[in-house]
């Protein structure tokens, strides 16, 4: 009898190996997993805590490949109840909340991108570049990228230029996460060297990661690096050289990335945790437990854990999710910002753009420190369209 139970229990035991298995590869989880597991926690930081809270839009009007009707009508709501949002929010420098439109060059309509300039006028975002492609070659990307970066800055007073050379310079999310052809069935790219064209081109930084459970995700989880580009193989950025105090930049490509975890509160069926992608949507709706778990990931620049950074991403133009987006979850999202995050002597908060987010970096591995105020502009300046 003893037999027969103890072969049971084996059985249960492989079938709930067997079923965890196919749970992780399901979703990709085998590529950081193992990365989220050995993951220390953050220093304790001596004073407040400055958190940076920047939110990332994939913006397509045209997503489903809609009438102009529709389109209009999506930027329109953005323009008219962002501005409702956003206005009845500060952070502790009195800047309201910021959202960085990055606009998919394929869906280029020059009235969408009037209203979204406008917008940033007013002081609520700023415009930066996103691209689907496929089956790309280096020599069609360098000159779409060119073409939208002159575009956007000429037209649409967006883009900073760099002070020192002129170029212009702009943050990146890619279509499909499929960065430096990242995806293992090698689609929606095309290009090997992306992370060294992106350079030459100006970007500053990336901030398409993380992009669970795409396969797409990276191995090197909730950081700040630089990537080395390898021109003869995807997936280059898969890890990299923490950005920190005191160093340098190398490699091809900064990466900034927004928080990645699991979930246990909300687990599927009760027992298999979700995972927290800092991805906001109707289905996943950013409540204050979400917001306590961004913070305590803690994603800093190495040698200052007193300024951590969070990135949370969203598609804002889809109808289903723009309740969630400009309604009642995201005041509360920023009503627990601004109220567990702000008191002045535990946390800070400061309300950023992707360009100041990545100027706020560059400040602490420069060796800055104090209040990350001061350094929003400290190596970019505003591109033309913001408001001062």
């Amino acid at each position: 009898m003893w037999t027969v139970v103890l072969t049971l229990f084996v059985l249960l035991l492989i079938g709930a190996a067997a079923l965890l298995s196919w749970a992780i590869r399901a979703r990709n989880m085998q590529i950081w997993l193992g990365s989220y597991l050995r993951r220390k926690r953050p220093p304790p930081v001596d004073g407040p805590v400055h958190v940076m809270f920047c939110f990332v839009d994939h913006f397509e009007p045209n997503w489903g490949r809609v009438d102009m009707a529709t389109q209009r009508a999506r930027v329109d709501r953005w323009c008219r109840d962002y501005r409702a949002l956003a206005g009845a929010h500060r952070d502790a420098d009195g800047r309201p909340p910021q959202h960085s439109f990055f606009y998919p060059e394929e869906e280029y309509v020059e009235e969408h991108l009037d209203k979204l300039a406008s917008l940033c006028a007013d002081g609520f975002g700023e415009i930066e570049i996103h691209l689907h492609h496929d089956n790309d070659t280096a020599e069609n990307f360098n000159a779409t990228i060119d073409r939208f970066n002159k575009l956007l800055h000429e037209r649409h007073g967006a883009l900073p230029r760099d002070p020192r050379t002129g170029q212009l310079r702009f943050g990146f999310i890619h279509g499909n996460w499929s960065l430096d052809n990242s995806r293992a069935d090698g689609r929606w790219c095309g290009i090997n060297n992306e992370l060294t064209l992106l350079r030459e081109l100006g970007c500053y930084a990336d901030f398409t990661l993380p992009s669970a459970p795409s396969d797409t995700q990276t191995r090197m989880i909730n950081a700040i690096y630089y990537a080395t580009d390898d021109p003869l193989r995807p997936k280059s950025h898969n890890t990299g050289e923490l950005v920190r105090v005191g160093g340098k930049p190398s490699g091809d490509l900064m990466i900034v990335q927004g928080p990645l975890g699991l979930n246990w509160r909300e687990r599927r069926f009760g027992l298999i945790p979700r995972i927290e992608a800092s991805d906001v949507r109707r289905a996943c709706p950013p409540t204050p437990a979400r917001v306590d778990d961004w913070v305590r990931t803690g994603i800093h620049v190495e040698g200052r854990p007193e300024w951590i950074f969070i990135k949370v991403h969203t598609h804002g133009t889809q109808e289903r999710d723009m309740d969630t987006l400009l309604g009642e979850a995201a005041h509360t999202m920023h009503r627990h910002l601004e109220t567990a995050y702000n008191d002045g002597s535990r946390h800070v908060l400061h309300y950023v753009t992707a360009r100041e987010m990545y100027n706020i970096i560059k400040a602490a591995e420069a060796g800055k420190s104090g209040n990350p105020n001061d350094w929003r502009d400290f190596e970019l300046p505003p591109p033309p369209h913001a408001a001062r």
